[in-house]
């Protein structure tokens, strides 16, 4: 790998992240919280200032328009953990200690949710709007944010616009990387902007508003209100939610050219949409008549409470209208059952991805009928198209690994922290960027209590979760680590 390359990239990203930083300035001032003015200015000197070093201490290349894959990984890598730290920079001038700045800075920009908050009314206003804005600038992935703004990347985004949102296939609207990015930025403002209107004309505070539809279109989960959006009491705010919440764990190229077209059929036509939708309806109809007969919710409560946790939770949001803690021990288990699956390729969401477990289904039903009848021609089809044999193997590959995280990540936890819940439910959480969990992590919970080695598993949980393992698992083979030195001449 070329250090060369790798440094001015980063660099780069880091100096016009740090002008974003900036932005809940405005909020300090519209609300006279002048305090605030100085944590971001703070983190924003910060980022400018490693961004210039970074750029300073190599040569630039050329272009970058023969940036290798795994340089390319690196690249999003570094990036995603760099911006992780800057993003937790604010917090450290409101009193957190420097892990939970750390975990509050990583759930929100990876879009997980998980909070160490206990006491909400000890912060101002910017102080939730960068935990939203933070999100929405993950929802989306800060590097497509770049690609979609900066000339120098507009080429050699590809390498890093896959590796921050792999998938079993590529998939870009227009022929140009560039293009596909602002493309997409494009429906994600759209979107955000219209649950705004819409929130704030069914009686939502503004800055509320803001927050929320920042939250929602990112599959964050960050609220200002400490009882999430349960707080608002308001059946026609948790009804606009639930509908962007789906679009939120929706393919946005899927969106944009349904949006662009006006043919709505694409949805109807599209394998992954139709299974999403077929797993929300199913198991949100479940959880309904088990919360109905369970816990004695009234018929129109039960189908409602229903579909938003469901959506909430497999769209890895984690909004709550209701404390999920307090029902039945088996509507849990649906709950966690969501957890597992996550949103559909494309999206805001986490998880595994709809399409990876559609396929390792279609998979799993080839190998059977391969069984009975050994010379048998099977092929797998996704929207009429044949998978190629190496994206079942990548799926399968991903699956493996992902639980192989899961379970290694839930026996440590349960061991430092002698409970098998938190262990579990807490890994399951972070991993697939949900954020509340079970027991004292639930919706009502926090992760503060946890320890210090808990809590760094979780950060780094949250990361590996929000690029898909790919990126971080590629760096543990040792042949990734060659680099090429090439100083900045004098």
């Amino acid at each position: 790998m070329r250090i060369n390359y790798i440094t001015n990239a980063l660099g780069l990203i880091l100096f016009y992240f740090g002008f974003i930083i900036l932005t809940p300035i405005i909020v300090s001032l519209i609300y006279r919280d002048y305090y605030s003015i100085i944590p971001f200015i703070a983190a924003s000197i910060i980022s400018l200032s490693a961004g210039i070093l970074l750029r300073k201490l190599f040569s630039a290349p050329e272009n970058y328009n023969d940036l290798k894959n795994k340089e390319g990984l690196f690249i999003v890598a570094l990036t995603w953990t760099a911006v992780s730290v800057i993003t937790a920079i604010p917090y450290l001038f409101y009193g957190l200690s420097p892990i939970n700045a750390l975990f509050e800075g990583i759930s929100g920009i990876t879009t997980t949710g998980a909070t160490i908050l206990t006491d909400f009314t000890a912060y101002p206003r910017t102080f939730f709007f960068w935990r939203s804005l933070s999100q929405w600038l993950g929802g989306m992935g800060v590097i497509v944010l770049f690609i979609a703004i900066l000339p120098q990347l507009a080429v050699a985004g590809r390498q890093m616009f896959f590796a921050e949102a792999p998938g079993p296939t590529e998939e870009k609207i227009t022929p140009r990387v560039r293009s596909t990015a602002k493309a997409l930025w494009s429906i994600y403002i759209l979107l955000t902007l219209v649950e705004i209107l819409l929130l704030y004309a069914a009686g939502m505070d503004i800055f509320d508003a803001f927050c929320n539809s920042f939250s929602t279109i990112a599959a964050g989960g960050f609220s200002p209100n400490p009882d999430s959006i349960a707080g608002y009491n308001n059946k026609v705010v948790e009804t606009i939610v639930i509908f962007f919440m789906f679009l939120a764990g929706t393919n946005f190229a899927l969106q944009y050219k349904v949006f662009s077209t006006g043919n709505f059929r694409l949805f109807r036509k599209n394998s992954e949409f139709k299974f999403y939708s077929a797993i929300i309806f199913m198991s949100a109809l479940l959880l309904g008549a088990m919360i109905l007969f369970l816990n004695g919710y009234s018929i129109f409560d039960s189908i409602r409470h229903g579909f938003f946790q469901i959506i909430s939770i497999i769209t890895s949001t984690g909004f709550f209208s209701q404390d999920f803690e307090t029902w039945d021990a088996r509507a849990k288990v649906i709950i966690f059952a969501m957890m597992l699956i996550g949103g559909s390729a494309g999206s805001a969401g986490g998880g595994i991805k709809v399409v990876r477990i559609l396929l390792g289904f279609k998979y799993m039903v080839r190998e059977l009928i391969q069984t009975l009848h050994p010379k048998a021609i099977l092929q797998i089809k996704l929207d009429r198209n044949a998978v190629a044999h190496d994206v079942l193997k990548q799926i399968l590959g991903f699956i493996f690994f992902y639980f192989t995280i899961l379970i290694i990540s839930s026996i440590l936890v349960s061991i430092i922290e002698n409970n098998a819940v938190i262990g579990l439910g807490g890994t399951a959480a972070t991993l697939g960027n949900i954020g509340p969990a079970f027991g004292s992590l639930g919706p009502m919970g926090s992760y503060d209590n946890l320890t210090l080695a808990t809590k760094l598993i979780f950060c780094l949980n949250m990361l590996v979760g929000r690029l898909e393992l790919i990126p971080f698992l590629v760096m543990l083979n040792p042949d990734f680590w060659h680099f090429q030195l090439k100083k900045k001449s004098a």
